[in-house]
């Protein structure tokens, strides 16, 4: 997700016609989370959440990063689960790297999903159609506690614009030490939690150094403003015993 950018303005009135600057909404949709739209600025596209941006078709650098850093090193088949839809950028880079034999989305926004299969289908390379590729229309929370024993190599987390800025408040559950723990039971062994912020989270990063005994931190430097930042966070330590916060 690229970084909120505040109250957008305009989203309900008219655009200006010739102005290829202006923002052209292409629609609007009833979410989960309140109204989704779908703008179009010029070549690219952009998603705004009950007026507030949410991200956009422009760069995906740190996106990309999410899920390249989520499976180094780690031999095939890999299973992935990208928390998250979004544009696409993470899901089209996933189906790129070797040794990934299923990636899941979990996206709970219908508008998202199928705005795939229509103006954000190039971004997302046609992923969705890719017979490696499990879309669950779901709250990541819910997913994650739901009765299945579905276990990944790599947990992406991209629902929100970090563990300090969420889309909903409810959101704010994934980053604490009960969310941790749904995440860490659907770990494999050897498996990475990589989790997109848009700026630096340190009180998020000494709760995954007291959850697991590796932690990383990657930043990706932004035109404007701090860094995107990617944690990595891998072996678990048991749930409920010693978390001492040592670093990795």
């Amino acid at each position: 997700m690229v970084r909120g950018m505040g109250e957008v303005a305009g989203t309900a009135g008219d655009p200006v016609l010739g102005d290829p600057g202006v923002p052209v909404v292409v629609e609007r949709a009833a979410g989960v989370g309140g109204e989704l739209v779908l703008r179009r600025a010029g070549e690219h596209y952009e998603i705004i959440s009950n007026g507030v941006f949410l991200m956009d078709t422009r760069g995906g650098a740190s996106e990309r990063l999410l899920v390249r850093a989520a499976v180094e090193g780690l031999d095939g088949p890999v299973r992935l689960l990208i928390g998250g839809l979004g544009v696409g950028f993470s899901l089209a880079e996933a189906l790129e790297l070797p040794g990934v034999a299923h990636v899941t989305v979990v996206e709970r926004e219908p508008a998202v999903i199928a705005w795939h299969a229509t103006e954000l289908r190039p971004w997302s390379r046609g992923a969705l159609d890719d017979p490696r590729v499990t879309v669950r229309r779901a709250d990541l929370l819910d997913y994650l506690a739901g009765p299945h024993d579905d276990r990944f190599d790599a947990l992406c987390l991209d629902v929100d614009n970090g563990p300090d800025w969420t889309v909903t408040p409810g959101n704010a559950r994934l980053y604490g030490p009960a969310g941790l723990d749904l995440l860490a039971r659907r770990l494999t062994p050897r498996g990475t939690l990589a989790v997109w912020s848009a700026n630096a989270a340190p009180a998020f990063g000494e709760l995954l150094r007291r959850r697991f005994g590796r932690v990383r931190v990657r930043e990706v430097p932004v035109a404007r403003g701090e860094p995107d930042v990617v944690y990595l966070a891998s072996e678990p330590r048991p749930a409920g015993g010693p978390r001492d916060g040592s670093r990795a």
